[in-house]
């Protein structure tokens, strides 16, 4: 995976939406990088690892669910 691939929303949230097709932002290393929201050139901070790639929403205050996705075949979106 690099800078620019696409990741479809398999499992969303108030900030991702199931069906819906991200961008994959700036690597922090080679497990955490940025997925653009869409909004105002927002993104979270994404992790992929043995159990897939997703973006974990750990606040007790907003209750938000973990938002999954998987990667797309370049002739999947071109």
């Amino acid at each position: 995976m690099k800078v620019g691939d696409k990741l479809i929303c398999i499992d969303g949230n108030a900030c991702y939406v199931a069906g819906e097709i991200y961008t994959v932002g700036d690597f922090i290393n080679d497990k955490f990088f940025k997925i653009r929201t869409g909004f105002d050139n927002g993104y979270w901070y994404a992790t992929k690892d043995d159990e897939g790639i997703y973006v974990r929403f750990n606040s007790k205050e907003d209750q938000v669910s973990d938002a999954w996705f998987d990667e797309l075949e370049y002739q999947d979106y071109a």
